[in-house]
C-alpha cells in the first residue's frame, strides 16, 4: 500500500504566502478608501446643498428687491403725476386773467395745496420703497457671499474623491496624501464661506 504525501500535506511556497498577505492588507487599504470616500461624499452632498440654500435664499431676496422696486416705480409715477397737476393747476393761477372769479381762483388753489400734500406724501412713500429694495438687494448679495467658496469648497471634494477612487485602483498610496489634500481644501473653503 502506497501513501500519497500530497494528499496529506500542503505545501504552500512563499510566494502564494505573500500573495495573501499582500491581499489582506489591500483589502484593508481598501476598506479605508472606502470609507475615507463615503466621508467625502457626505461632505461634499451637504456643501452642495448649503451652496444651493444660499442661491435659494439670495434668490428669493432679489425677487423682494425687485417687487418692491416696481411699487417704488408706480409710487414715482403717481407722485409725478399729481407734481404735474399741481404745476397746471398753478399755472392756471399765474396766468389767470385780472377779472378772474375768486371762487375759481379759490378752487385751484385748494387743488394745487391736495396736489402738493398727495405729492409729498407720494414721494415718501417712494423714496421709503426704494431704500427697502436697496435693503432687500444688499441681502441678497450677502446671501449669495458664501456660495462662490462653497462651489469651490465641493469641487475640491470631488478631486479627492476622484483621486481617491483611483488610489484605490492603482495601489499608489501616495495619491491618498493627495487626496486627503485636496478633502482638507475643501472642507476649508466650506468652513470659511460664511467669514
Amino acid at each position: 500500500m502506497t501513501t500519497n504525501m500530497d494528499d496529506d500535506f500542503e505545501v504552500r511556497g512563499l510566494h502564494e504566502q505573500l500573495s495573501e498577505e499582500r491581499a489582506v492588507k489591500g483589502e484593508a487599504f481598501d476598506q479605508r478608501i472606502a470609507l475615507f470616500t463615503a466621508i467625502l461624499a457626505t461632505l461634499a452632498a451637504v456643501t452642495s446643498f448649503l451652496g444651493g440654500h444660499t442661491q435659494n435664499e439670495a434668490l428669493l431676496h432679489k425677487n423682494e428687491a425687485v417687487l418692491i422696486k416696481a411699487q417704488a416705480s408706480d409710487a414715482w409715477g403717481y407722485y409725478q403725476a399729481e407734481d404735474l397737476k399741481r404745476h397746471i393747476a398753478q399755472m392756471e393761477v399765474d396766468l389767470a386773467p385780472p377779472g378772474f372769479g375768486a371762487t375759481q381762483m379759490a378752487t385751484h388753489r385748494a387743488d394745487i395745496a391736495r396736489y402738493k400734500a398727495r405729492g409729498t406724501a407720494l414721494k415718501r412713500e417712494a423714496e421709503t420703497l426704494d431704500r427697502r429694495s436697496a435693503a432687500a438687494d444688499g441681502e441678497s448679495d450677502e446671501a449669495l457671499r458664501p456660495h462662490t467658496k462653497l462651489a469651490l469648497a465641493v469641487t475640491a471634494i470631488q478631486v479627492a474623491i476622484a483621486l481617491a477612487s483611483i488610489t484605490a485602483l492603482t495601489g499608489r498610496r501616495w495619491l491618498l496624501w493627495v487626496a486627503g489634500a485636496a478633502a482638507l481644501v475643501g472642507a476649508l473653503l466650506a468652513g470659511l464661506a460664511w467669514f
